[in-house]
């Protein structure tokens, strides 16, 4: 048992030096590559919420303030806006009473 344990520990401690570097730069290259994924991820999803709050500026009365205000309130789409309660409407900021009775002609 013991010499088990001793052929394993020299297999650990005198295993060469090139291997070991080798595995440190697998670990710095799978690093990278995992930021990089981040960070296109993260444009796209920056492109996909400017293309968004872009659309909502299409509905009558909305502009560029209103539309990010209703994007972050979590209406992602012109239909969710359309579709969506005047009280819905009203509890985001920068959306008044006048905007609603506009966006509730679109129906």
């Amino acid at each position: 048992m013991i010499s088990n344990f001793l052929s394993k520990l020299k297999s650990i401690l005198f295993k060469s030096e090139a291997s070991t570097e080798t595995s440190l730069k697998e670990e710095k290259k799978a690093t990278k590559s995992s930021k990089t994924k981040t960070k296109t991820k993260t444009k796209t999803k920056k492109s996909n919420s400017k293309k968004n709050i872009e659309t909502l500026t299409t509905l009558p009365g909305v502009g560029a303030k209103s539309a990010k205000a209703l994007y972050e309130a979590g209406f992602k789409t012109t239909k969710a806006v359309i579709a969506a309660s005047e009280k819905d409407l009203l509890a985001v900021s920068g959306v008044g009473i006048n905007l609603v009775k506009k966006l509730k002609k679109l129906k």
